[in-house]
């Protein structure tokens, strides 16, 4: 709702007031303060902007504060009451004002004078003393949409109307105003009402032009003529309880220059009559759920996905030598699931775990530590749980190979590009394993960083690409795209180039390798002397020309083992199934001549 042409500098001047304030000031923003509120300055041209800001602001700080047990919670659940639509007497206008179903803001040159007075605005528009008690605006104001108030007003067609337009949990407000006027500047440029808001509890709700509907006439013979007449509509996500009291407030604007301004604003109460309401019984009050717990019940779907595909990979790890057998299912299986890597954990849940999640842990386990900094974001937390496990039992290579989203995605990329037959680059055996040990100089210089600022250690983190990729989905500066784009149009060429040379979360993780329990891919004497089949088909160069899998390189594809498995492609079981046949030729030889002697 900020109108064009605001720097945000301003923006900055004017949060920069809120340092050293505490939540419970009441906190004005323009004009004079009343009696127990501290005030700050506004912006011109963005008067909505600020005020919902405001809000914002000291909302955001009260929640934070209840959170962190600055501030007791409240532990009352008070559901909202709704309008009752069968109770509709007919009123007067006099009636509807005398009860309080239809509320008036009237306002003196005198009061609006005083209210400018200690500001810039002192003395602008000034108007004679004879004039000080005249009027300088007359606004009424009400809910268009309890019957008792809308089908008096509006008459019978006109609120069925309105109602017809409503979605559910919609109200209206219904503004008549003479004199100044209530629609101010902003609507014109901007399509915003920035004179009046609606404020209950913490909300602040304002105004635009979609949500406006010109009033024609109102059909009580005894109402005021009005040169301004206006219905607004409180949307839905608002979460506006018409049960609750709110306030209607008015604000006045006094210009101090070609483009500066000055505001103050006016409040004025409203309740709407109990007859006309439906309130909810309201339940036993519950404890409140600690804010992890709150995230954890709104992720649920999430949570429950990411397990099932956890559940899943655990499978397909257990039974690995029955599916290595069948190259085409697992195939079908690992495309499948990277694709689900990809896609869900990386781009929808933002699971990409990254070093400086390492880094942040290392501190917290040499400072004070507390599970739910942890527990904030429950897919991280499900993660790291799932590269503890796995790394434990089969080593670091099933996150790389199965779980890393980056690492994922680069995979498909050369997959795709191997199979439109785009020729691909190795680097030779010495050069490669040589240049394995970038990662690791890496590592070492971000972890010395974080041990002087995480802060620091975060900025120069940004040499992995994941939070530009997955978090920010490239919408980020030229610079931090293209490392990321440099990074991936490279494995057209090459497969991971990134995870085997660059990745410090790669390197992290290969430390403790050693410690895994199993130890399941299968080697038999012949690999590397003489047999260099799987070396050269790993994908990565994790296999030495020894035939030595480097544990601490090896993305668990399982490419080594379906040809470990295969009779017609592992030269020692071809070498084995051509003996035997060998055997067979001359012993069904033998049989023959044995008959033939016989």
């Amino acid at each position: 709702i900020l109108l064009v042409g605001i720097p945000e500098s301003k923006l900055d001047d004017f949060t920069d007031q809120y340092q050293n304030l505490s939540i419970e000031q009441r906190i004005k923003v323009g004009g004079n303060s009343a009696e127990g509120q501290t005030q700050i300055d506004g912006i011109s041209g963005a008067t909505v902007t600020v005020m919902v800001m405001n809000v914002g602001i000291t909302r955001g700080a009260t929640l934070l504060a209840r959170a962190l047990g600055i501030i007791e919670t409240t532990s009352t659940i008070i559901l909202p009451s709704t309008v009752n639509l069968e109770v509709a007497p007919t009123k007067t206008w006099t009636e509807l004002t005398g009860e309080g179903s239809i509320r008036r803001l009237l306002l003196r040159n005198r009061q609006v004078d005083e209210a400018f007075k200690g500001t810039k605005g002192e003395g602008i528009d000034q108007v004679a003393d004879s004039e000080l008690d005249d009027q300088f605006t007359d606004v009424y104001y009400a809910l268009a949409d309890v019957p008792a108030i809308g089908k008096n007003v509006l008459g019978e067609s006109e609120y069925q109307w309105l109602m017809d337009s409503l979605e559910p949990d919609e109200h209206v407000l219904m503004v008549l105003g003479n004199g100044y006027s209530y629609k101010g500047s902003g609507y014109v440029r901007g399509g915003i009402f920035d004179r009046i808001q609606l404020l209950q509890n913490e909300l602040a709700i304002s105004f635009r032009d979609l949500d406006h509907t010109r009033l024609q006439d109102i059909y009580l013979p005894d109402a005021p003529r009005f040169s301004e007449m206006s219905l607004f509509t409180i949307r839905e996500h608002h979460g506006f309880d018409p049960g609750q009291p709110w306030q209607f407030e008015f604000l006045v604007r006094r210009q101090i220059g070609a483009i500066d301004s000055v505001f103050t604003s006016f409040k004025a109460d409203y309740a709407t009559l109990d007859d006309y309401l439906i309130r909810p019984v309201q339940p036993v009050a519950e404890p409140e759920l600690e804010l992890w717990q709150q995230i954890w019940l709104e992720k649920k779907i999430e949570i429950g996905v990411l397990i099932f595909g956890l559940v899943v990979l655990l499978g397909v790890l257990f039974f690995q030598d029955v599916l290595v057998r069948y190259p085409r299912l697992l195939h079908s299986i690992r495309n499948g699931f990277l694709i689900y890597t990809v896609v869900f954990i990386g781009w929808y849940c933002a699971g990409q775990i990254s070093i400086v999640n390492v880094f942040t842990f290392l501190q917290a386990m040499m400072k004070d530590f507390s599970w739910d900094i942890f527990l904030l974001d429950p897919i991280i937390f499900i993660m790291w749980i799932a590269v503890a496990v796995t790394g434990l039992m089969w080593g670091r290579g099933v996150f790389c190979g199965w779980l890393c989203p980056f690492g994922a995605l680069q995979e498909l990329i050369n997959h795709v590009s191997r199979m439109v037959k785009i020729p691909q680059f190795e680097l030779p055996w010495s050069v490669h394993e040589r240049l394995w040990a970038i990662k690791y100089l890496i590592l070492l210089a971000l972890f010395g960083l974080s041990l002087q600022s995480l802060a620091l250690a975060e900025q120069f983190a940004e040499i992995e690409p994941f939070k530009t990729t997955f978090l920010l989905k490239f919408s980020r500066e030229w610079g931090y795209v293209l490392w990321a784009g440099l990074i991936l149009v490279s494995n057209i060429f090459s497969r991971k180039t990134f995870c085997r040379y660059l990745c410090p979360l790669g390197a992290a993780l290969s430390v403790p390798t050693n410690i895994k329990l199993f130890d399941w891919l299968k080697r038999r004497p012949e690999c590397g002397s003489p047999c260099r089949v799987c070396a050269n088909e790993c994908e990565i160069q994790a296999i030495a020309p020894d035939g030595v899998i480097n544990q601490r390189e090896c993305h668990y594809c399982l490419d080594c083992q379906m040809t470990y498995f295969d009779e017609e492609k592992c030269p020692p079981l071809v070498l084995k199934a051509k003996k035997e046949r060998k055997r067979a030729i001359a012993a069904g030889e033998q049989i023959e001549i044995i008959d033939a002697t016989a």
